[in-house]
Formats: structure tokens, sequence, C-alpha cells
């Protein structure tokens, strides 16, 4: 792969760093910035109800970031793309509108322990106001769920299974087609979290046969504010608005309204167009380089970076011992030093990492750890930023006086 820095500005102005925190935002390539800019320059403007050329732009520009969206994750319809703010927007969204219309007593949730709290309070809090039970689905230390383990979750009662297809804390890529199957002969529909996998894994929604995906633009090189939500569409059809007002309407008396048709029933309020078309570049941006070179460039690096990580005594890595189940993400902790500790020594490195619970404090729980580092990969890291972080990883028990 050609030097990907060079598309990256962050790396000019701080070309010391070693940037490992792309499980929480990826940098953004020139690419997208220059279409973001050329947006609001020249074609900046209320879109959707305005009939004059420049909201015509604006509208035009908006819609085709929406079909972008749906051919790069094989949606069958532009109808069945919602923008929303973020994942977390997103998961709200179906918990919200079609959780409270589905849901009552006696029904259930199963969510996976693993899961990011996004795609957890929300339906924590829709069993609060239905009474329908929130249940767990339980890996085991690994991050591995197995298929015999969901069907035996499964119940007559249970009508949505939330699950990740890759854990933003192990890495692992989940069998969504598998357990969408699994989840559909039992009745059950299931919504998948597809942030940290959308940015780096190909992603066909038709094959996986999900019923909703969600996931966020700035995790794939994309600005911060624009998400998508793809549900499908008979679904999103007889789903309530989420919110209300603006362009999600059809006609308003003062007693009542009729809605918009799909997908503008659920954006309501002015758009984020200029995120859509960061998300249309960045969608583009991937494209020119390739999921193939992507997958493999990332799989290398993460295996470079295991075996250093495994031959420093005292580190100890969370989840599978294989390369192959850490999809760009390397979670771990190191004995006698605080994951905060760690991660301030790294920073004096100039190595960005990320500490803590990682919006995932039921699986540390349930792994018995109260906080962790994680490192991630993108497309853009290379050997140099392992190499400086696994020298400063092996420095950090020496520094804290523990050796």
């Amino acid at each position: 792969m050609r030097n990907i820095k060079t598309d990256f500005p962050v790396f000019a102005a701080y070309p010391e760093i070693a940037y490992l925190d792309s499980a929480a935002t990826t940098q953004k390539p020139q690419q997208v910035l220059d279409a973001v800019t050329q947006y609001y320059r020249e074609e900046n403007a209320n879109p959707l109800r305005g009939l004059y050329d420049l909201s015509v732009r604006a509208t035009d520009a908006y819609e085709h970031a929406r079909i972008a969206v749906r051919d790069f994750i094989h949606a069958a319809s532009k109808r069945e793309i919602i923008f929303t703010r973020n994942a977390t927007e997103s998961l709200n969204l179906v918990a919200s509108s079609w959780g409270r219309a589905n849901l009552c007593a006696h029904d259930e949730i199963l969510v996976a322990v693993s899961e990011h709290h996004s795609d957890l309070l929300p339906w924590q809090t829709v069993s609060r106001e239905t009474g329908a039970r929130l249940r767990f689905l339980e890996c085991d230390q690994t991050g591995f769920y197995s298929a015999e383990a969901l069907k035996n979750a499964l119940t007559a009662n249970t009508k949505i299974f939330a699950i990740a297809q890759i854990s933003n804390v192990f890495g692992r890529l989940n069998p969504i087609r598998e357990f969408a199957a699994i989840c559909h002969r039992n009745g059950t529909l299931i919504v998948c979290d597809g942030a940290q996998s959308v940015p780096h894994i190909p992603v066909d929604v038709r094959e996986l046969d999900v019923d909703f995906l969600a996931f966020s633009g700035h995790k794939m090189y994309a600005p911060m504010g624009i998400g998508v939500l793809y549900g499908k569409r008979e679904l999103l059809e007889q789903m309530p608005p989420f919110l209300t007002g603006g362009e999600m309407i059809e006609y308003v008396t003062r007693e009542s309204a009729t809605f918009a048709e799909l997908p503008h029933k659920f954006e309501a309020g002015t758009v984020n167009v200029g995120g859509a078309v960061g998300l249309h570049a960045a969608i583009e941006y991937i494209g020119s380089i390739g999921f193939d070179a992507i997958t493999a460039h990332e799989s290398a690096l993460t295996a470079y970076a295991l075996a250093q990580m495994r031959d420093i005594p005292h580190v100890h890595i969370i989840g599978s011992d294989s390369a192959q189940e850490h999809l760009g993400i390397i979670t771990f902790t190191v004995d006698g030093v605080h994951p905060h500790d760690i991660a301030a020594i790294l920073d004096a490195d100039k190595v960005a990492v990320r500490a803590g619970h990682h919006c995932a404090q039921p699986l540390h729980q349930f792994l018995g750890v109260q906080s962790t580092v994680r490192m991630s990969l993108a497309l853009y890291n290379d050997e140099q930023d392992i190499d400086k972080f696994a020298e400063t990883l092996r420095t950090v028990r020496r520094r804290m006086g523990l050796e």
C-alpha cells in the first residue's frame, strides 16, 4: 500500500504522533475536507423545499450522498437509508420508534453482553417504559458467541436481538448472517451495530439479512455529526417518527399532521448536508483504496502489533490470542499499572490510545476488570506506529517504579 499518511493533513501537522485511537474516531483525509469545504463555499443552502438553484444543488448533494451509502452497504433502496447524527442516535431511533410501538410486558429484548452502551442503554429505557424483559447473551472470555448459545437464549417472547458486528473491545467479528438466520427462524428481529465494521470490511446488509444496521461517519474518515441507520423498508414504513418538526411532515393542521414518506419521515429539522457530503467523499476515498487492500493492511498490522505485545512481560491481551480475531483492535492491561497511567505514559511519548471501560462497563464487569487500554488501527497506520507504541509499552512498569 502507498503511503496513505500523506492524504491526512493531521500527520503533516503532527508528524511525531502515532495515532492508535481510530476505534474512537478516525482522522480525515484531504479529499473529505475538500469536499466539505467546497459544499459550504459553493452549494450551501437549506435543502429539500427550496425552489431556487442553490437549494436544489444542496438537495442534490444530500440525496447523492444517500445513494452512495445505499450502494456502499448494498441496500435495496435509498428509502432504507436514514441520516442521523451518529450510530448512537440510529440505535436510539430503533429502540424508541420500533421498541415503543412493538414491545409490551412479557416480551423480551436480548442484548449481547459485549455491547457498547449505545446499543444497551436505549433498550434499558424501552424495557422500563414497556415492561419488556431485558436479557443478556453472554460470550466466553475471548468474546466468542456460539450459535448454540443464541438458539438457547431465544424464546417465543424474544422480539429483538442487539449485537455488534465487530466488538469495540475484543475486535472480534461476529457471525451476523448466521445469527440473523437463527433469529428470523424464531420470529426475532436483529439490530446490528456496525460502527466498528463498516469502515474496515465490506458490509452487505441484504446478504447479512439484518433488520437494522447503524454506523457513524466519523469512524470511517467522514466528519463528526453524520450517521446512518439502515432499516428494512417494510419495518421503517410501520414505525412512527422518532422526532417531529421541519422537513419530516407532509401536511399539518392545528390538531394533527401527516408525515413525509421514507426516508424523510425520520429526518426532522434542518439536515446535515455538509456531513452527508463528507460521508459521500469518505465512501469514495475508501473505494479508491479498496477493501481488499484495507483489510490486508490492517490485518498484517494487527498481527505485527500482537506479536510484539506478546513478547512484553506483564502485558495481558483481552480476548483471543489469535490476531485474526482482533480486527484492528487490541485491548490489554499491564500488571500493577492503572490503564489511565499507561495511556498517560504513552501520550508522553506521542502515542495516542484510549483507556477506560470503552463504553462497555457490563462487559468489563463480566471479564472481571474495571478498565483496560485499547489501541486501534486504521488504514493510515504503519509499522513505525506499532514500533513506537511497543517501545514505550516496554517501559511502562519501569517508569512507574515497578522494575
